[in-house]
């Protein structure tokens, strides 16, 4: 029961993106279109799982054991960038199809702060492994659900006659707003 209410959680009630406003660069950036919302899903996963597992027992290990808790933020962001350098390089060398596939959207997650936010929040949360990787996949689902959700709403507004002041990153922002809004409405589920 306890992992149900954590993946309720994290993908409805405390959405990594429209609710504690992390990601919120490839949110507006990579939302244009469907396949590249779903693109840019399935690589944050990956990394967010991945980066999740490694800082755990990067904390549990070293930072902890030694005292040096100080240096959390700093280490996990470098081992987040070092991931993300390292699954480019594998899957380059693996599979140039998925390589190809993901080769954009890489980059951009050195960047992402929901992976870092997510990293952060399960050592505060004093989670365990299984309970931190519960998490982290439902962060990413419930990034995805809300990339992909408003990637759709942005072509469906590409179709609309939308007034001059309005298009692009204006009208981009309220549907934004309003989608947060609509999931303030789980708030009393969990």
């Amino acid at each position: 029961m306890e992992y149900v209410l954590i993946v309720i959680s994290a993908i409805f009630v405390n959405n990594i993106v429209l609710s504690q406003f992390l990601g919120i660069c490839p949110f507006l950036g990579v939302s244009k279109k469907i396949s590249t919302g779903i693109g840019m899903t399935g690589a944050v996963t990956f990394v967010m799982v991945i980066a999740t597992i490694v800082t755990f027992f990067l904390q549990k290990a070293v930072l902890e054991p030694f005292g040096v808790g100080y240096l959390q933020t700093i280490s996990f962001i470098l081992v987040i960038a070092s991931l993300v350098q390292l699954v480019e390089i594998i899957l380059k060398k693996v599979s140039p199809p998925l390589y190809q596939a993901l080769g954009v959207f890489l980059p951009l997650i050195t960047t992402n702060c929901a992976i870092l936010g997510v990293a952060i929040m399960t050592i505060q949360k004093d989670f365990n492994i299984v309970e931190s990787v519960v998490f982290a996949i439902a962060n990413a689902i419930g990034f995805g659900l809300a990339l992909i959700t408003f990637a759709g709403i942005r072509e469906q507004l590409d179709l609309m006659d939308i007034p001059k002041g309005m298009k692009g990153t204006p009208i981009a922002l309220v549907v934004a707003g309003l989608l947060a809004l609509a999931f303030m409405g789980f708030a009393g589920i969990v």
